[in-house]
């Protein structure tokens, strides 16, 4: 059974009304439009609770402040900075991603959903993430803790 357009509507209406009232405000990824800080925190947040990224976030960014200085880093030294995020096959896709974006693109992420999701370690939700939130592209975001 398909909802009418007025029903999803308002159902879109009332989810963007809940969160609002009861959503996190105070993240320190939310309300930039840099496609870099974007990526980096859709894939911190990958099967890791938010207040373990909260403590990454900041110190991997200090580092690494953009996507040609990750390209530049050594995968050790990647590795060595995600230890305790697990899931180290995110961190090996993150440097490889980044190296792929400063050789392909200039250091540019593509603006398009189906472009990025051609990059390692980005799949449908994080392109998508990274294609709306950076560069307004209308893309639908699937998220499993919705």
């Amino acid at each position: 059974m398909r909802a009418a357009p007025d029903e999803r509507g308002d159902f879109a209406a009332r989810v963007i009304a809940w969160q609002r009232r009861h959503g996190r405000h105070d993240l320190p990824w939310q309300g930039t439009r840099d496609p870099y800080r974007v990526w980096l925190s859709e894939i911190m947040l990958q099967q890791t609770q938010v207040t373990t990224v909260l403590a990454y976030y900041p110190r991997f960014l200090q580092r690494f402040a953009d996507v040609a200085a990750l390209a530049q880093a050594s995968e050790d030294e990647v590795l060595a900075l995600w230890s305790g995020l697990g899931y180290y096959s995110r961190a090996r896709q993150l440097h490889r991603c980044a190296q792929r974006v400063v050789a392909d693109f200039g250091g540019q992420f593509p603006a398009q959903a189906a472009e990025l999701a051609t990059l390692p370690g980005i799949g449908r939700s994080t392109a998508a993430a990274i294609a709306a939130f950076c560069f307004g592209e209308r893309s639908a975001i699937l998220d499993g803790n919705v």
